[in-house]
């Protein structure tokens, strides 16, 4: 049985059934993204909502999403094109289309401001064969290219797309095994090693949702934003860290938000490993 490549999983795929992330199939014995080129979210975004502070401040970027996702997590903020039971609908009705006609309207969209493409909303990486073919016609029309994930993804993905990419916001979720397995339903090394490899080709910024008693305190981020000064010292450049407040939604509406001080005391906290530490939804 054909087996996915794409992230830790590792899903085996019977022919014509979906992988875990609802995006990757078989077809005639290969796996392939059931989503190329399904679009199901498109919007002219400032490039800070990516969130990026330090990659081409103040200009626009032409945002595109579609479905599926490989993480699990409670907090999720597009759940109804990550992995909710509307991804069913979104395979049937998303609007298709190809590479060159996105690039086309991306183009059709500098006159407003734009730069490029970024591609975001759902995990983009379970479709990576859309990402790659766009980014790559993208870079040809003079374009820029950004990249909004989760980073629990092989590395074989990241060769994949690496040269088309100028920048990247990855998640960091948490500096906890048990964290990214027994509540996000992901795997922390693997977007470690990610994070390590794209800092090395591309701008990298990252970011980490506070969510009250689960990956809040003081002694986690100090490890977490020492791992990243280490990682920048290796690379050579900066890392800027997004540290942000979680807001109940989705499977996790009776909890509290982030208090506005816990952001602010644990940004103070990271700011002893690193230079740029940008509080968020404060």
């Amino acid at each position: 049985m054909p087996v996915c490549e794409v992230c830790f999983r590792k899903c085996k795929i019977e022919e014509g059934k979906k992988g875990f992330c609802g995006a990757r199939t078989c077809r005639k014995g290969k796996i392939e993204a059931s989503n190329y080129g399904k679009i199901t979210a498109a919007a002219l975004d400032p490039i800070e909502k990516k969130p990026l502070k330090m990659f081409r401040p103040g200009t626009r970027i032409l945002s595109l999403g579609s479905y599926g996702c490989n993480l699990r997590c409670p907090f999720c903020q597009n759940s109804d094109i990550s992995w909710s039971e509307k991804i069913l609908e979104h395979e049937k009705y998303a609007e298709q289309f190809s590479p060159e006609e996105i690039v086309g309207k991306a183009l059709e969209l500098k006159s407003s401001g734009n730069i490029g493409l970024a591609f975001t909303y759902n995990e983009p990486l379970v479709g990576y064969e859309f990402v790659r073919d766009t980014a790559k016609l993208s870079k040809q029309a003079g374009l820029e290219n950004v990249l909004v994930t989760n980073g629990t993804a092989s590395l074989k993905v990241l060769k994949e797309i690496s040269c088309f990419i100028d920048a990247m916001n990855i998640d960091l979720k948490s500096f906890s095994n048990e964290f990214y397995t027994d509540f996000a339903g992901g795997n922390l090394e693997m977007t470690k090693a990610f994070i390590e490899s794209a800092a090395e080709t591309c701008h990298v910024e990252l970011t980490t949702l506070i969510i009250p008693n689960k990956n809040d305190g003081e002694e986690e981020m100090l490890k977490l934003s020492s791992w990243i000064h280490t990682l920048e010292t290796r690379c050579n450049k900066k890392i800027p860290l997004h540290i942000t407040r979680f807001f109940p939604r989705f499977k996790m509406q009776d909890s509290s938000p982030t208090p506005v001080s816990k952001i602010y005391s644990l940004a103070e906290l990271a700011r002893q490993n690193l230079d740029y530490v940008f509080p968020g939804n404060v």
